[in-house]
């Protein structure tokens, strides 16, 4: 089974257990909304257009057959219009915490923990990279930011929020591991210097979860405020297996190089919704 057909039967499986047959009890009933739900996801995952991945699905019989399209294929103004209307990005949170749920269980039959560690990254809606307009002198304008908590591991994601950047990086971290603390309950939860903050350090172990997140700053005499942060020395967080934060970077990086970093919608909620499913069609993928 090749990559983009396994994408599709988890679309279509996932799909199933999240989303209602139809929108409306009055709909023509021609395509059901996980069909739909699924083009998306390969709109995603083969980073082409509404009109592109009809293309694609009209030259390969086997996609179809996976998708149930049998008679005839949506127009590209129908996934146009379900893309606007659905909650793309509650569906999405769903399967991804099932997919979560799904491997922290792999992980207690072997006698093991999942740990998770939280970033942010961002997507672009032109080519050039951050890096490069920062040289070229530009300023960096707005741009969709995706913020995810990421299995150790299994590198999945489980907790997700899409905005807008540039912001604070706390400012979305609650969202993410309220929907993470909903799906598995880690062992360990890493951040970086970005995620620092007492409040942080309290609630991760009021759900269990200890937390190592590297310190922002210090005060003048290289002490650092709050019972926990005060705990966060070099020492400490190399003991604790600090370094292995890195593979959330890991997981952007690899999601970036798969699916490109660079969003081709206009309409700033589909902006949000195209990121989402960027990354939702990349868990799948692995």
């Amino acid at each position: 089974m090749t990559n983009i057909e396994k994408v599709t039967e988890l679309a279509m499986q996932l799909g199933a257990r999240h989303l209602a047959a139809y929108g409306a009890a009055k709909s023509r009933h021609d395509f059901t909304q996980r069909q739909l739900m699924a083009c998306l996801i390969l709109k995603a995952y083969l980073k082409t257009t509404y009109r592109g991945v009809l293309e694609i699905l009209a030259t390969s019989e086997g996609l179809r057959q996976r998708l149930g399209f049998t008679d005839k294929l949506p127009h590209y103004t129908t996934l146009q219009k379900f893309s606007a209307r659905s909650q793309v990005q509650a569906i999405a949170a769903a399967i991804l915490a099932e997919l979560g749920g799904a491997a922290e269980a792999a992980a207690r039959r072997e006698g093991l923990r999942v740990s998770a560690a939280v970033d942010a990254t961002g997507l672009e809606q032109t080519g050039a990279s951050a890096h490069y307009v920062s040289r070229s002198g530009r300023v960096r304008r707005r741009y969709v930011k995706v913020s995810t908590a990421v299995l150790l591991g299994s590198l999945l994601p489980v907790g997700l929020v899409v905005g807008w950047g540039p912001s604070n990086d706390k400012g979305q971290v609650a969202e993410v591991l309220g929907q993470t603390w909903a799906a598995v309950t880690p062992a360990r939860l890493y951040a970086d210097a970005g995620y620092d903050a007492e409040w942080l350090h309290v609630r991760a172990h009021r759900h269990g979860a200890e937390s190592l997140i590297r310190p922002a700053r210090s005060r003048a005499d290289g002490t650092r405020g709050g019972y926990w942060r005060s705990r966060m020395t070099p020492g400490h967080l190399r003991a604790r297996g600090y370094g292995q934060r890195w593979q959330v970077e890991s997981f952007f990086s690899a999601l970036k190089r798969k699916l490109g970093s660079t969003l081709a919608s206009r309409n700033p909620a589909q902006l949000l919704k195209e990121a989402t499913l960027k990354v939702l069609a990349y868990a799948l993928h692995r």
